[in-house]
């Protein structure tokens, strides 16, 4: 048996990756966490529950077209065992009438190193959503001794996991910005929460935003469960709607990050990375004015791209400005179709996660800043 689980970062070369599937996918019910509003005037009819037929058919397409193009590049590609995600759950503190799909896998699955952990989630629609990922992860386990299969606690998400009246159409845009940079959010701290899309890998560094999806005992939970790495806590306080990273602050190679320029790091949180001679440029502007029908996310899904190696990049094939500006930037790029996905829960890189990538654990930030 070989080694079959090692990641460390966002851009040593790929060898193995988890791609979601969109099989069964639901709009979940309003539940605390978030206020899912269906529109009218959609194929949804302003109702939740199971997407359309169509909808499903058109992103699992996709999906497949993308397996195919990065196992013709040498790409293991696994996938999860969907189950049927339009029935009701429940736990002894509550009960949901739907669930959502697995895809994202990005979500829910949390590689460092040797490790696969399966993060907590904030949502109750989500909590079962490892189930779909377990046969794969089972198999990892069975091929690799190294492997390090965990658990983070799984919550219980009772009424005190949540701030009821966040989500209030009387919270004025000025209250929601205060809380923001006050880094308020639905959840509160009463137990630790955390999505692995809140995640960064940067080597020995690991840099993981305070969001909607991730709060300050999650990252504790992180910083004493990765004890070997150093774990920082950033925000961005101009993104009122903040929920995983993959589309605010990309790391693309070593010293190189793209940055989303409508929601910026702060200047003091920026200093670690001027310490240890990063570059953050700001992202190109996206294409398209807005995302696709019943998609969540915003139009910055543009920058949501996977790094196949240093000098390699997959990026949505409609993205033209990120398309040109990664090759200004001296990458190979390669337009992947993806559009028709991105209402299932993200991007290019959203939709994987990592399993095998060539390198070790390197430590680039040697200068680290006190406090941080």
């Amino acid at each position: 048996m070989g080694r079959t689980v090692c990641s460390w970062n966002e851009w040593d070369p790929l060898k193995h990756v988890i791609l979601g599937r969109a099989d069964f996918a639901c709009i979940p019910a309003p539940e605390p966490a978030d206020d899912f509003r269906v529109p009218e005037d959609s194929e949804m009819g302003g109702r939740y529950g199971p997407r359309a037929r169509r909808s499903i058919e058109a992103a699992n397409a996709q999906l497949d077209a993308y397996a195919r193009m990065l196992e013709k590049r040498g790409i293991t590609v696994s996938r999860p065992t969907p189950i049927q995600w339009n029935r009701a759950t429940s736990t002894p503190d509550w009960s949901a009438e739907t669930m959502t799909g697995c895809m994202p896998p990005r979500d829910v699955l949390l590689t460092v190193g040797h490790e696969i952990c399966e993060a907590t989630m904030s949502l109750r629609s989500r909590w079962f959503e490892y189930l779909a990922y377990r046969p794969v992860l089972n198999r990892f386990f069975e091929e690799d001794p190294e492997f390090r299969w965990e658990t983070a606690p799984k919550p219980r998400l009772t009424e005190v996991s949540y701030r009821h009246d966040y989500w209030s159409d009387a919270v004025s845009e000025d209250q929601r910005r205060q809380w923001v940079r006050d880094k308020v959010f639905v959840t509160t701290e009463e137990e630790p929460l955390f999505d692995a899309a809140d995640v960064c890998r940067t080597g020995k560094d690991l840099f993981v935003q305070l969001s909607l999806t991730t709060n300050v005992k999650g990252v504790d939970w992180l910083r004493r469960h990765f004890p070997d790495h150093r774990v920082h806590a950033v925000n961005f306080p101009d993104d009122l709607h903040p929920v995983h990273i993959d589309a605010t602050f990309v790391p693309v190679r070593p010293g190189l990050i793209i940055s989303n320029p409508q929601r910026p790091l702060p200047d003091e949180q920026k200093k670690i990375f001027e310490k240890n001679g990063w570059e953050i440029v700001p992202a190109a502007q996206p294409a398209h004015e807005t995302p696709p029908p019943l998609c969540y996310s915003s139009v910055w899904l543009s920058m949501n791209c996977l790094v196949l190696d240093p000098k390699t990049v997959c990026v949505e094939a409609s993205e033209v400005h990120q398309m040109e500006q990664f090759e200004k930037l001296g990458f190979e790029v390669l337009p992947v179709p993806f559009r028709d996905v991105y209402s299932f829960g993200g991007g290019l890189h959203c939709s994987t996660a990592d399993v095998y990538r060539e390198g070790t654990c390197e430590d680039y930030f040697p200068a680290q800043i006190e406090g941080f």
